[in-house]
């Protein structure tokens, strides 16, 4: 369960640090269905910007902003269809989109929902304590920029391998920024950087996503209802939702794939990592150059035995479909081979955890050899818009890219895609990953057994009991708001 407790000092802080900063927090129904945020709010929006550092901005958290940088309000959920001319498979594979998010990723939201239990209960006080988020990326990010909107310091903490559109942001955001040693697979040495910001300062609260269950619970509540939303306007009287995709990374998304479950108990959820680093397919280690997932552990908030397939990806595919979608002689071969014109133009979408969730999507529907009456979906986390430099950089090594390597790489990395590296989970292979969390979160961060247990063998009561506290934490923010004030003042101004 996500921690409720009451600390009534910090928490009178906490009010009045929001009531000097003017801030309003919205509720989770309200990132689910903004129709339910207040007009004033709602008109305050449309002078302000995207990406601004406005605490107006909290209320954009939702996976329903209209999908422009200034000034948007709402509409339907942004997603997309990947045509079968792109995908090789007869089932219709869709995708929610991250990039019209604050920040262009919807981990904002995640730390969202790590942050606000904590800060309208008054175990957080952000007046004297700085936000610590430890990432491999995106994730710091929404942090850092979290943490600005609600005026308090914060601490990103990330591989210095990431991409340098990462650092060149957070250095504009953050209060400190951390870089540890390695890239994307290198969690243990964040982890490490955690406990020794633990040990030797006491002015930190960390916000961890790979154990914080406020992640799990936004990717359930807001993720999950979004992808029912598409679903339901999309499928057709004798069509099939089959099932959800998504990367691990800290797991917090494949919360999203539980609430489908829940909904449509017959699907089925697929876990995708990198095939440098095959924790899940067969205990691996390894580095690999997919930004926006992690390896090398099970985060503690992945509810394995709900996860039906593991599905290796390489990451030399990803890279090679990053260029085939984005070069000019790549989307000029993709037009030949009768992609849409109007798709190509949408295929900035794809950040490249984007493209190894279509890729993962893909092995799926290939494997459970699935028809045009059976629908996937999966998540864009962000877009190309946080990874140009990735392309600068392969520019620079493998040089210009031509027709040549477009027709390499459609046919060998696009059309090649094989159900190679996917793994069936029955029980006993769910069991064998869950006991992976031993070594990582008992032995070295602290947890109990006792909670690694009741994570399997009392599986209704403790992922429900997480999923049913969405609403209890709805009234503690909508009472953290009446105390300040704020709301009341707008509505009446």
């Amino acid at each position: 369960m996500i921690n409720l407790d009451y600390n009534s000092k910090k928490l009178e802080k906490a009010v009045q640090q929001a009531k000097e900063n003017n801030i309003i927090l919205p509720t989770f129904a309200q990132m689910k269905n903004p129709e339910l945020i207040p007009k004033q709010i709602k008109e305050k929006l449309r002078d302000i910007g995207l990406w601004d550092v406005n605490s107006y901005n909290l209320f954009r958290i939702s996976w329903k902003n209209e999908p422009k940088k200034s000034g948007g309000l709402y509409d339907g959920v942004n997603y997309i269809e990947f045509p079968s001319e792109l995908t090789g498979v007869k089932a219709r594979i869709f995708a929610i989109v991250g990039k019209w998010f604050p920040t262009g990723a919807h981990k904002v939201g995640a730390t969202y929902g790590c942050l606000v239990p904590q800060l309208v209960t008054g175990q957080f006080d952000p007046s004297s304590s700085k936000a610590v988020w430890p990432s491999t990326g995106n994730y710091c990010r929404g942090g850092a920029y979290n943490s600005q909107l609600l005026a308090c310091d914060s601490i990103a903490i990330l591989p210095k391998g990431m991409s340098k559109e990462r650092f060149e942001w957070l250095e504009k955001v953050a209060g400190e920024v951390i870089a540890t040693p390695g890239t994307e697979s290198n969690v243990k040495e964040i982890f490490d950087k955690v406990w020794e910001l633990k040990e030797t300062r006491d002015d930190i609260t960390v916000f961890n996503q790979f154990e914080e269950f406020g992640n799990h619970l936004w990717h359930y509540e807001v993720t999950g209802a979004a992808m029912e939303e598409v679903i339901e306007q999309e499928k057709g009287e004798n069509d099939n939702y089959f099932a959800f995709f998504a990367t691990s990374g800290s797991a917090g998304t494949l919360g999203a794939g539980d609430y489908l479950k829940d909904k449509y108990p017959k699907s089925k959820i697929a876990v995708g990592e990198a095939l440098q680093c095959p924790t899940i397919l067969s205990n691996g280690f390894g580095a690999h150059r997919i930004e926006g997932i992690g390896d090398k552990h099970i985060p503690w908030v992945h509810n394995v035995k709900n996860t039906d397939m593991a599905v290796g990806i390489d990451d030399e595919r990803t890279m090679s479909l990053l260029r085939l979608f984005n070069e000019k002689a790549g989307r000029e071969y993709l037009l030949e081979q009768g992609i849409p014109e109007d798709f190509i133009a949408k295929i900035e979408l794809l950040g490249i955890s984007g493209i190894a969730n279509l890729v993962g999507a893909i092995k799926m529907a290939k494997y459970y050899e699935l028809d045009e009456k059976q629908m996937l979906i999966t998540v864009l986390t962000d877009s190309l818009e946080l990874y140009s430099s990735r392309l600068e950089e392969m520019r620079a090594e493998a040089g210009e890219y031509t027709r040549e390597d477009a027709v390499r790489d459609y046919h060998r990395y696009l059309r090649g895609i094989s159900t190679d590296n996917t793994l069936e989970m029955g029980l006993e292979e769910r069991r064998r990953v869950h006991n992976l969390k031993y070594y990582t979160w008992v032995e070295q961060q602290g947890r109990s057994s006792e909670e690694l247990e009741a994570q399997w063998y009392d599986y209704d009561n403790y992922w429900g009991g997480i999923h049913s506290q969405a609403e209890e934490i709805d009234k503690l923010i909508i009472d953290f708001n009446q105390k300040t004030g704020l709301l009341e003042k707008l509505k009446s101004s």
